[in-house]
């Protein structure tokens, strides 16, 4: 069995979380921020069994404040 390390984006969507895995293009959702990343991860596993792992590097996600008028 391969392991990979992906990106993980998670936000909320009114009364839901949504993660996206930009890398690939799953996304999935959940009631908590917990059960959205392991969907995630369940359909990100299932895509990966049926086509070829992408080839890039995972990405690197931080916050930055912008000053604006």
């Amino acid at each position: 069995m391969k392991t990979k390390t992906f990106t993980a984006i998670v936000y909320k969507d009114e009364d839901m979380y949504v993660a996206e895995c930009p890398e690939v293009g799953t996304v999935d959702q959940g009631e908590t921020i917990e059960e959205a990343i392991a969907n995630l991860k369940e359909a990100t596993r299932l895509y990966l069994e049926e086509c070829r792992v992408p080839d890039v590097s995972p990405r690197f996600v931080t916050a930055i404040e912008v000053s604006y008028a």
